[in-house]
């Protein structure tokens, strides 16, 4: 057979080899560092796999390896420290039940069904036989059975989890993983892989938490816990990343917004739904005005719309049912539009040429029962040969049009999950001419998503959020300065906030992978802009097939905060796909009628996440311009407190935000509360203050100025009360570090 490496080069390998003799073959350098390969065939997607793979013929190979930097390789790696973890836990409590174990972002978890509560406490012990595990050096070995074989033998152990995963897994054949050479002699799990080839390639590892977890994220099924871990290659790289676990904790927003009074989070509205206090209400107002300046600076019109939408509103665009899994359940004119909407995603989610799964089945003989005029003229039995009827048969677009047409007489509303088709919406409210065009619509919206209670984290992953979004609508001649305009906009944003330390990557789609919309044509014009965009800005940048959005490519810029944790913050998507869907149209130079392109642009995002980015960035010390508290004006006694009241409405009335502090305490508490309430400056008064007509300055940092004029101080603030202009950049876009 012969194998193509990355380089393009091909060499010839023996019928039946493995991922693992490809990496003999080419070295034996490689294959002491090998831990798992990626393998293609034809043109199809790369499939990670372990080093015993067998090669099913002519292929592409790249293999992976512990020092390579590729997040795949580090991700088989906490893969199998995740199984070690789970051997560990096992051994030293036998009636541990296992549920899953997946590796994560920056690490892995197990949840397990135990009766006796971990605490951290008991990590070390689990540690060490951990450590003993690896010492051991076993290999991972996989072994597989035929279904039902392999449903046997997990009915045989009873534990009712492994049997749910088992059913809910797809095909014929089931895999197991065992840590040792024989199965049946040592430790195993049902897993579908990858793993690395034995127990002593797992690098630095740490347990981190255990938290309570649902069965399925179900809150009426039986409460799990769930043990986290991480691992690295390298124990450097461990200690580095629990440094910065540390300094997160430090900075975490959750506590830092509660202490200074920024936002809450009430049980009773809601998980995942942030009520915003006064004080945090302050920052995210300055924002959007600041925000919304630079928008009319630029020619955009404002818009507002509702919080929800009817569906097929949302099945036009394709966010439903393609968010469905993250979207509230919708809301129903009645058991009818129920019914038909379900047999719709059932019809949507049916492979072309196989019957109605059972469940479509049993919605059916509802919609019989529920309303039976409906259901005779979608299924019921016509002499008539034109007859619309639903065919399984027939193509699967016919029979979604067909159901379609019932549910625009009886249809759901959704809670907005996007803007975007409101503004196409607005955009297609009126006749538009080539001589309007760019209309550029921008709204501070707020969309939802229902978010697993376990993904839902203070204000960085929410349920409710608002978005500065904004939608543009062009000639195929104004795209590339359109765009210019929307990267520029958020290399701004975010130069301002001190977020000058960001990579730009552009999401293309995968043509393999069905989820995004298919337009082979729309999808190379949006790629070729992007590409064009992002080289005519001068930023360097990466590609990432996959990592579009369903609709179309785009420029997303990671960005990392003062202790190194990459964001994704602003975006900038070209879109094809949403006009032809709506039939978007214009009257061009021609007198004919033309389809936009449509851009999609978030310099901040979420407003939620990205001010709750902002406090841990700043530790909760923002910006004297974005602080919203900028001075507190304390006295040092009672005889100073008419002049402490008297500057504080000074400065109040030249548009600072101040505060007065004219409690009886004594000077020390006061300066203490100020410095925990984060604010920037602290301008004392005492007598010799009141009779000077000046105030002693201390600012947030430890220095202090005496004997400052008000006049001065005024002025002084007032220059410092704007966002400052962002650092120069040089050629390869990097910034030079913000100053104080």
């Amino acid at each position: 057979m012969k194998v193509t490496l990355p380089d393009g080069k091909t060499i010839e390998m023996p019928d039946g080899c493995t991922a693992g003799d490809v990496a003999a073959r080419i070295g034996p350098g490689l294959a002491r560092a090998a831990i798992g390969a990626r393998v293609g065939v034809g043109g199809g997607p790369a499939r990670t796999v372990d080093l015993s793979y067998k090669l099913p013929g002519d292929c592409q190979v790249s293999i992976l390896t512990s020092t390579a930097d590729d997040p795949e390789a580090l991700r088989i790696m906490r893969h199998s420290t995740a199984h070690v973890m789970a051997e560990a836990i096992c051994t030293l409590f036998p009636e541990t039940k296992l549920v899953y174990g997946p590796p994560v972002e920056n690490g892995y978890y197990y949840d397990i069904d135990l009766p006796r509560r971990l605490t951290p406490d008991d990590f070390p012990a689990i540690e060490r036989e951990m450590q003993r595990i690896v010492a051991d050096d076993r290999p991972f070995t996989r072994y597989e059975l035929q279904r039902a074989e392999a449903m046997k033998k997990l009915q045989a152990e009873g534990n009712p989890y492994k049997i749910d995963n088992a059913e809910r897994a797809e095909g014929d054949v089931l895999s197991f993983y065992v840590t040792g050479a024989e199965p049946g002699k040592y430790w195993e799990d049902l897993c579908m892989g990858t793993h690395v080839p034995r127990t002593g390639r797992i690098g630095a590892f740490k347990l981190l938490s255990v938290a309570g977890a649902f069965w399925h994220g179900d809150a009426t099924k039986q409460q799990l816990q769930r043990v986290y871990g991480t691992a690295f290659f390298s124990k450097k790289d461990l200690d580095a990343h629990l440094d910065q676990l540390e300094q997160a904790r430090r900075r975490d927003h959750r506590r830092i917004g509660q202490e200074l009074g920024l936002f809450t989070i009430d049980p009773l509205v809601g998980s995942g739904i942030v009520l915003w206090k006064p004080k945090g209400s302050i920052i995210r107002l300055i924002l959007e005005e600041h925000l919304r300046a630079k928008l009319r600076e630029a020619g955009y019109q404002p818009v507002f719309s509702p919080h929800i939408g009817r569906l097929e509103l949302y099945r036009t665009s394709g966010h439903f049912p393609y968010y469905r899994d993250s979207q509230f359940p919708p809301l129903y004119e009645s058991q009818t539009a129920r019914l038909l909407n379900e047999l719709w995603v059932a019809e949507y989610e049916r492979p072309q040429g196989r019957p109605l799964p059972p469940q479509a089945q049993k919605l059916v003989e509802e919609l019989k029962i529920e309303n039976a005029a409906v259901y005779t003229q979608l299924f019921g039995d016509s002499e008539d040969a034109d007859a619309r009827r639903y065919d399984p048969s027939a193509e699967r677009e016919r029979n979604l049009a067909l159901i379609r047409e019932h549910l625009r007489v009886e249809d759901g509303f959704l809670l907005k999950p996007m803007n975007c088709p409101h503004h196409v919406r607005i955009y297609s409210s009126e006749p538009r001419s080539y001589k309007e065009l760019p209309v550029r619509l921008a709204e501070f919206g707020t969309v939802y998503r229902y978010e697993q209670s376990g993904e839902l984290s203070g204000m960085t992953r929410v349920r409710g959020f608002t978005q500065d979004d904004a939608h543009l609508f062009c000639t195929p001649e104004q795209l590339e300065p359109e765009l210019a305009g929307c990267l520029s906009l958020t290399r701004y944003v975010l130069d301002v906030l001190g977020l000058r330390d960001y990579r730009v990557r552009i999401g293309l789609h995968d043509p393999q992978d069905p989820k995004f919309i298919q337009n082979p044509q729309g999808w190379a014009l949006a790629e070729q802009a992007i590409r064009a965009a992002a080289a005519a800005s001068g930023l360097a940048y990466t590609e990432e097939k996959g990592e579009a959005a369903f609709y179309g490519p785009k420029i997303d810029f990671m960005v990392k905060d003062c202790i190194g944790r990459e964001w994704q913050l602003g975006t900038v998507q070209v879109d094809y796909n949403l006009p032809r869907r709506f039939g978007l149209e214009y009257v061009g130079r021609d007198n004919r009628p033309h389809q936009p392109i449509m851009i999609h642009r978030a310099p901040l995002g979420s407003l939620e996440r990205f001010i709750g980015i902002l406090i841990e960035h700043y530790e909760g010390s923002f910006p004297f311009w974005l602080s919203p508290v900028q001075v507190i004006v304390a006295s040092i006694s009672e005889r100073s407190e008419n002049y402490a009241r008297e500057v504080g409405a000074l400065l109040a009335s030249r548009g600072l935000r101040t505060e007065v502090d004219d409690s009886p305490e004594k000077i020390g508490p006061k300066k203490h509360r100020a410095r925990q309430m984060k604010a920037p400056y602290v301008a004392v008064v005492g007598e010799q203050e009141t009779a000077s007509r000046t105030v002693d300055l201390n600012d947030r940092e430890g220095r202090r100025e005496p004997r400052v004029p008000l006049d001065a101080l005024v002025e002084r603030l007032l220059s410092e009360n704007r966002p400052q202009p962002p650092a120069p950049r040089g050629a390869d876009g990097a910034a030079s570090p913000p100053g104080r």
